[in-house]
């Protein structure tokens, strides 16, 4: 298997959420032709196996990509397209390190599972962390090839939505939309009082606006807003939603679905591994947290078991319209993971 050409073939399938599965079976075609066990599983994720015995590490990364098609190119060392970082260069290295460490395993099985709906309800990491328990996990998401995450905020969504009866504008009636605007401002300002002198944004709660809109029957004129609240470690979905919900005046809060924050343990066997083979590789190994999520907010409370994050990119690029990942970089993660797995099955 040539690593650049599974990422560019990869990379070139547009995969937003929803309509991953052409990208599905692209993968698992190319890992039953490296030599994988490979098949689509029953939530729609590819699932590619090498190694036989008791213990299990899972390669976890996502297959589908938010909106947004950008075609494939090469610029020198960078490859533009959409999923390039977030997050199919993870995915495509986890599947070459493990064709190539596969001769190597000893008592240990690998999963690398490229999950579907990730970028929206998460649904592929939902039907994973049911079926398996396995004894360490990586999370597929661009750390750059020296670093390791070791954790993610927790995030929530809701919707907002205010009704009041319309009455001529020279009248002193609360409008629906001045209700949605105020309510806005006492978020805000809960969100201001419980960070208070707080100054890293891993700690604090942050919301974010994200839909607004407005209509009118001719009697009842309603207001919507929709809006994203990212959460501390510490900080219970349970509690948030009881929290902005207290705020509402004879309006309704919906809460739609949520995940807490998580942070892993830093001494650990699969970290031990990571430091030891960036460092073998020339790289000076540093451990970060982030500010978004990912699917190990989903699976890690449930496993319980040593996990992490790693995979090469610049998570700047998530999402953006110019995405790209330098190949260099992609390729030296390839490496290091390579150099993980056959450690660990040591």
């Amino acid at each position: 298997m040539e690593p650049i050409a599974l990422l560019e073939g990869l990379v070139s399938i547009y995969s937003p959420t929803g309509h991953e599965a052409e990208a599905v079976q692209y993968l698992v075609g190319q890992m039953a032709a490296a030599g994988m066990r490979a098949s689509v599983d029953a939530a729609g994720n590819a699932v590619g196996e090498v190694g036989e015995g008791p213990q299990t590490i899972i390669l976890l990364g996502h297959i589908d990509t938010v909106p947004g098609f950008i075609p494939l190119r090469r610029e020198g060392d960078n490859l533009f397209g959409r999923g390039s970082v977030d997050a199919k260069g993870p995915l495509a290295a986890f599947v070459s390190a493990a064709v190539r460490a596969a001769g190597q395993l000893k008592g240990w099985r690998v999963l690398v599972i490229g999950a579907v709906g990730e970028e929206s309800d998460s649904r592929g990491a939902y039907y994973v962390r049911d079926q398996y328990r396995p004894a360490l996990t990586i999370i597929g998401e661009p750390s750059g090839w020296e670093r390791i995450t070791l954790g993610y905020k927790g995030s929530a969504w809701f919707e907002f939505t205010a009704n009041r009866t319309l009455a001529h504008t020279s009248a002193k009636n609360e409008s629906a939309c001045e209700a949605a605007v105020g309510y806005w401002n006492r978020v805000m300002g809960w969100a201001a009082a419980r960070n208070g002198s707080l100054e890293r944004v891993w700690e604090q709660i942050n919301p974010t606006l994200r839909g607004m809109q407005s209509s009118s029957d001719g009697f009842v004129e309603t207001a919507v807003l929709r809006f994203g609240v990212r959460l501390p470690l510490g900080l219970l979905v349970e509690e948030l939603v009881q929290g902005l919900d207290g705020l509402t005046e004879d309006a309704n809060l919906h809460f739609i679905e949520g995940v807490r924050a998580y942070r892993s343990e830093k001494n650990t066997p699969l970290v031990r591994a990571f430091l030891a083979s960036i460092r073998k590789a020339g790289g000076a190994p540093a451990f970060s947290v982030k500010t978004g999520t990912s699917d190990m907010n989903t699976v890690a409370p449930v496993w319980g078991t040593p996990i992490l994050a790693y995979g090469p990119g610049d998570s700047n690029q998530d999402h953006t319209p110019t995405e790209h990942i330098a190949l260099s970089e992609y390729e030296r993660a390839i490496g290091v993971l390579t150099d993980v797995l056959v450690a660990i099955a040591a």
